[in-house]
């Protein structure tokens, strides 16, 4: 065996003492930017590609309803004009006034009909892309290294799944739809508003320009306001999974900072409040002009009739007056919907933005091209080879590590010793590659860990840690976490030889007691035990053991260190102690020092050299 230390290294294991979090850190991290808008309209219309074939359909029952939306009033005309004031004979002609009041009852009730179609449709697509997006989301950032947690917070990540991917929702189910349908109805409406008279389209639409610059002002408003209240919520929600959690209540609650706590979400949903009191006016004075105008145009038309009509202008008559503003108050809903469509897409484009620099980011760590298996004649034999190594924001020229190399044989037990902060920690982060080294290499079973499928890798070690996480869940299913299909008496061989079956045995609900968050409603020993226990059901080959009875009392660390003990049999264990007693029996100490491996060797030789490794353990005695 042979260790290696030399040079300085810095101070701090733990990763989360090198990085901190919060939502601008985080976007610096990422390096965002948002994309440009055409790449970003590309990107949304690519959501849609799997769903061709239900957009085809919602895409020609739009044609057609919109198509049918501007009949009535056609068929009005001919009603004024043909049914109810015929030219040539007095009074109404009642046949042609029924066949006509017959065809657009017709086509109300096909309208409804095929609005009904349409609308499922689009809810399917629209909620299955939203869906289809946020699961994404997901399984990317589950792909993610272990560094990108470390430097974002939880809330923030929360914020983007729920808060982000629901903003854009509304954009997701109605926009093929909106856009279709009220662009068609308005082209339909004008082409009909030039059939019945060309002279009362050019007063209905003249200020339709103004109109269409002002909103486009709008639109780039709102989307800045869009951006800044979703950091807002991100915060907001960041704050909640921090201050509402078990550990978070007990934090507030120990110190009296209940009210601090309050004070702090109170004031960021003051901003919240400003931010959607802001985004919600910046479109009402636009869609008040457009209200006003579009509602002042029946009246305009009535005047301007009358003065065609004065001046003797062909073909305005009753009907064609009643046709004209029936059909262009057809156009005020589509118009309006096209341009809340438009302010909303502009409004959304932030979110997507966000949305999609998630989904852009590339995790530090992956499987290369060609991947070697793991020599199952090696499994269990770990080595550094030179390693160094620097958290991915720290310093260079304080790294934690610097050149490293040690040998662990298969089945070897080794210990990791040393004051806080020296990198032990760190040296069980490597070892299953959640960390990519700066320097030097670590293998496993003989090959470099970076040349490995990382699912193989993982297969092969276990970890318990000093924080161990249960889910809000039974016994069992904590359990069953490491083997899904897992039997009974698997479970209950497992928890014997972590020395808790008996235990779990003697609660009401036995293995289906339910936990609690972060399984708060069981000791520390029973938690460290389950989690021991969760470990011997995956039964690899190397056990990482971070501290794992450090924050024991001297009872509960006996029977977790007899479950430890059990679990090492037979496998190699990496163990990383702060109390030296439960380490006295290992195969080989290391002690870790400022970065570097500065002595090797059993309990007795490291005590007769009369090193650090000696002066710790006086001091701890």
């Amino acid at each position: 065996m042979s260790v290696v230390g030399a040079g300085r290294g810095g101070g701090g294991g733990r990763p989360g003492a090198r990085i901190s979090g919060g939502d601008a850190e985080a976007q610096r991290a990422i390096n965002a930017e948002a994309p440009h808008i055409p790449h970003l309209l590309r990107r949304i219309a690519a959501l849609f590609a799997p769903h061709k074939a239900k957009l085809s359909v919602t895409i020609a029952l739009v044609l057609v309803g919109a198509a049918l939306s501007v009949v009535p009033p056609l068929l009005t005309q001919q009603a004024f004009d043909r049914g109810l004031f015929p030219q040539h004979q007095r009074g109404p002609d009642l046949q042609v006034l029924g066949i006509l009041v017959g065809l657009m009852i017709a086509v109300y009730v096909v309208s409804a009909l095929l609005g009904v179609w349409q609308t499922w449709l689009t809810a399917t697509v629209g909620n299955t892309v939203m869906g289809e997006l946020r699961v994404g989301l997901f399984r990317h950032l589950q792909t993610m290294e272990l560094g990108f947690f470390t430097r974002t917070k939880t809330g923030v990540i929360q914020s983007r799944l729920q808060n982000d991917v629901g903003g854009v929702a509304n954009v997701l189910t109605n926009t093929i739809s909106s856009v279709l349908g009220n662009t068609v109805t308005v082209i339909a409406a004008f082409i009909a508003m030039l059939l019945l008279s060309w002279q009362l389209t050019i007063v209905a639409l003249f200020l339709m320009p103004v109109l269409v610059i002002a909103q486009r002002r709008v639109g780039q408003v709102r989307a800045r306001i869009a951006a800044k209240s979703q950091e807002s919520l991100s915060e907001m929600t960041a704050i909640t999974q921090e201050a509402l959690s078990v550990s978070g209540v007990l934090l507030a609650k120990s110190f009296n900072r209940q009210r601090a706590e309050t004070d702090r979400y109170a004031d960021e949903n003051r901003r919240q409040v400003g931010l959607q009191v802001r985004q919600q006016m910046s479109g009402q004075w636009f869609f008040a002009l457009v209200n006003i105008f579009l509602s002042a145009v029946p009246a305009i038309v009535y005047l301007v009739s009358g003065l065609l009509i004065t001046g003797g202008a062909a073909g305005i008559t009753a009907g064609t007056i009643v046709a004209f503003t029936t059909v262009q108050g057809r156009l005020l809903f589509p118009l309006m919907g096209l341009m809340r469509l438009a302010l909303d897409v502009q409004t959304s484009q932030a979110l997507f933005a966000r949305i999609f620099e998630y989904l852009d980011l590339r995790p530090s760590i992956t499987d290369a091209a060609a991947s070697a298996p793991v020599d199952r004649t090696l499994v269990g034999l770990v080595e550094f080879d030179g390693v160094s190594f620097h958290y991915p924001d720290a310093s260079e020229a304080e790294p934690t590590l610097r050149e490293v190399s040690f040998r662990i044989e298969p089945g070897q037990f080794a210990a990791f010793v040393g004051p806080s902060g020296a990198g032990k920690t760190t040296i069980g982060y490597l070892v299953p590659r959640l960390y990519d080294v700066s320097g030097g290499a670590v293998r496993f079973a003989g090959t470099d860990v970076r040349e490995l499928r990382h699912d193989d890798l993982i297969a092969e070690i276990g970890i318990v840690s000093q924080e161990t996480y249960l889910f809000h869940s039974t016994i069992a299913a904590n359990l069953r976490y490491a083997k899904p299909d897992a039997s009974d008496a698997e479970l209950h061989a497992a928890a014997r030889a972590a020395n808790i079956h008996d235990t779990i045995m003697s609660f009401p609900d036995a293995y289906e007691t339910v936990v609690g968050e972060r399984g708060y409603r069981l000791s520390g020993g029973e938690k460290q035990r389950i989690a021991i226990a969760r470990v011997l059901l995956k039964d690899p080959a190397v056990l990482v053991l971070d501290e794992a009875t450090s924050a024991l009392d001297t009872v509960s660390e006996r029977v977790v260190q007899q479950a430890l003990d059990a679990a090492s049999r037979g496998r190699t264990t990496i163990a990383i102690a702060h109390r030296l007693s439960t380490i006295v029996g290992a195969d080989v100490i290391f002690v870790v020092e400022r970065g570097r491996v500065v002595e090797h060797g059993t309990h007795a030789e490291l005590l007769a050299a009369n090193g650090t490794y000696a002066r710790l353990f006086e001091q701890q005695r």
